[in-house]
């Protein structure tokens, strides 16, 4: 039986198109997450634990960017953090493992998710559209690694460097829980990965006719506000970070409305062809 077309379909067939979507995503991700087991020694080690270590290379790219610019860099050239990580819980380090494992199986399993999204929404786009889904999985799936690599080469190490030194007595001494510290690097790579993301969702809100480039322009100083908002919570509480987060988001917003306004101008000119 030939498969039903957008209009054909009913409510619950829509809902057993998604049900389908998130089980062969989940499985998808339970199989990457697999394939993660025999590298784990690199993911936790190099990766979980990398920014750790004064000598991780954006230390040593800021503290070289501070000494050319004349700055003070007490603060950029780490050279040692005076905190621990300790495991608190019985079952602690056992959890860990498995969810570092499937953050690790979503992030690299994101190609597919984003080709099982596409063909739930294709049925809703023109013949001319469909034919770009390949073009959609890389444009989303680069944005997205980019996403993931400034968190975790910028926002992590930044965040690390500001709690690991601060103290505000010698009398205490930093132990950071391993559930604690590996929360601050999933939630900041993948939020940043998410981020980056907003030229797509700009892209399909514009083709759903919720957002236009004029709306985007009228409201652009109520966006950098948000912006410098969410730079504020994501970063620690200094400028200089919350200015590196900040740029490349505005970056990203103003192309989003170079996106609209292409969006809406081949709207314009397939209204007047047919």
């Amino acid at each position: 039986m030939a498969k039903k077309t957008l209009g054909e379909m009913s409510f619950l067939d829509h809902l057993e198109e998604l049900r389908w979507l998130l089980v062969r995503s989940t499985i998808a991700i339970v199989v990457i997450a697999g394939a993660c087991y025999f590298i784990d020694d690199y993911i936790f080690d190099t990766i979980i634990f990398g920014p750790k270590d004064p000598n991780f290379i954006t230390y040593r790219f800021f503290c070289q960017l501070t000494r050319f610019c004349g700055v003070d860099d007490s603060y950029a050239c780490a050279t040692e953090f005076s905190f621990i990580i300790q495991n608190t819980e019985v079952g602690g380090q056992f959890s860990i493992y498995l969810w570092i494992l499937i953050t690790a199986g979503f992030i690299l399993g994101f190609p597919y998710i984003l080709y099982e999204f596409w063909r739930f929404i294709s049925p809703a786009l023109y013949d001319n559209e469909r034919k770009k889904a390949g073009l959609f999985i890389i444009v989303s799936s680069v944005l997205f690694f980019i996403g993931v690599l400034f968190g975790y080469f910028v926002i992590v190490p930044l965040s690390i460097n500001f709690f690991g030194t601060f103290n505000v007595s010698k009398t205490i001494v930093n132990q950071f829980t391993v559930d604690s510290y590996i929360s601050m690097i999933k939630t900041s790579v993948i939020v940043s990965g998410l981020v980056f993301e907003l030229p797509i969702i700009i892209y399909f809100l514009t083709k759903l006719g919720l957002v236009t480039p004029a709306f985007l322009r009228k409201y652009r100083r109520a966006a950098i506000v948000i912006i410098l908002i969410v730079a504020a919570i994501a970063t620690p509480p200094d400028i200089p970070s919350q200015v590196v987060v900040s740029i490349p988001i505005l970056i990203l917003y103003e192309v989003s409305i170079l996106i609209s306004a292409v969006v809406v101008k081949k709207e314009k000119e397939n209204e007047q062809i047919s």
